[in-house]
């Protein structure tokens, strides 16, 4: 008897930690072109010309829950997902420390697809925050400790979510609270600029010859306000694919805005170092930083805004 108890109690925590993937729309998203799903993938679980995006959640068990929850956004230049190595193991790490993690399989911006390419990603960073504030009851989560992280393009996406939170691609969002309360950032493109830019990301995001309004518009460091989420980030100095310089930009209008935000830059590693590295090495910095910013804990109030203080 005490076998067949130990055993239930197993499965129910191996049920409660299981994840599970479910479309971020019932239909066809708004703005979207109806078309085939063309959707390839490679042996590493890269996802290309992914049209239906998905949103993929891994809870805690309700005892070891923080109530802290993270929206994880894989990168791959905006013309592949990084599914796997940027997503669902940084996810396993994160719900073994009882932080709820979400991944999102974000639509890759395509004409064939959707009416706007260059904000059909945003669109869909816009509505996986808004559905894991919808059901946070549900999942155990704080709706005042939901964060972003991103890595290179999909680091662009997250501090364009942390940047244009108060402007909703879709009209019915208005009002919603869109704002991440933080984001970690790695190796992220942040700039459209022409001699800052991922050139890659640029192309598939804004077109070969994209206009100075959506260039201004999508570099990032150029819409940090007071109200910008605190921000960790993660980069190296001999990044040969992102540059550097995209980091130190951020982390400079930060820093001029008064929001919070810390920085490690490593000297070597090139693109993608961290997933090189044990996770219980660098990701240990991003929970002491948590700690730190009081998104560990119940009736955080520290950072509310973007304008307190890390220390």
């Amino acid at each position: 008897m005490r076998a067949l108890l130990t055993f239930c109690c197993c499965l129910l925590a191996a049920i409660a930690n299981a994840q599970t993937t479910f479309p971020l729309y019932q239909s066809l998203p708004p703005g979207g072109i109806a078309s085939p799903d063309e959707e390839t993938k490679d042996k590493d679980n890269n996802r290309f010309l992914t049209s239906v995006p998905t949103l993929t959640s891994y809870l805690p068990t309700k005892d070891k829950a923080t109530g802290a929850a993270v929206l994880i956004i894989p990168g791959g230049g905006y013309h592949v997902v990084v599914l796997q190595k940027e997503g669902n193991n940084i996810a396993e790490y994160f719900v073994k420390q009882g932080i709820a993690a979400f991944v999102l399989k974000y639509r890759l911006p395509s004409d064939k697809i959707m009416q706007d390419k260059s904000s059909g990603p945003l669109q869909d960073a816009q509505e996986a925050i808004k559905t894991i504030r919808a059901r946070a009851a549900e999942w155990n989560i704080d709706t005042a400790r939901v964060g972003v992280m991103g890595f290179s393009a999909g680091g662009h996406l997250a501090s364009t979510l942390g940047t244009h939170f108060d402007r909703p691609v879709l009209a019915a969002n208005a009002g919603l609270n869109l704002r991440p309360d933080f984001m970690v950032l790695v190796y992220p493109v942040i700039s459209m600029e022409k001699d800052l830019t991922h050139a890659g990301s640029r192309k598939f995001l804004l077109g070969e010859h994209p206009d100075e309004t959506n260039i201004k518009y999508y570099s990032n460091d150029r819409q940090v306000t007071r109200r910008t989420p605190p921000t960790l980030l993660f980069h190296t100095g001999d990044d040969k694919v992102v540059d550097v310089d995209n980091t130190l930009t951020f982390y400079q209008a930060l820093r001029h805005q008064h929001v919070p935000t810390e920085m490690h830059i490593y000297p070597e590693g090139d693109h993608g170092f961290v997933l090189k590295l044990p996770a219980e090495g660098w990701m240990q910095i991003i929970m002491k930083w948590l700690g730190r910013t009081g998104m560990l804990n119940p009736g955080n109030s520290l950072l509310q805004g973007g304008t307190g203080q890390l220390y």
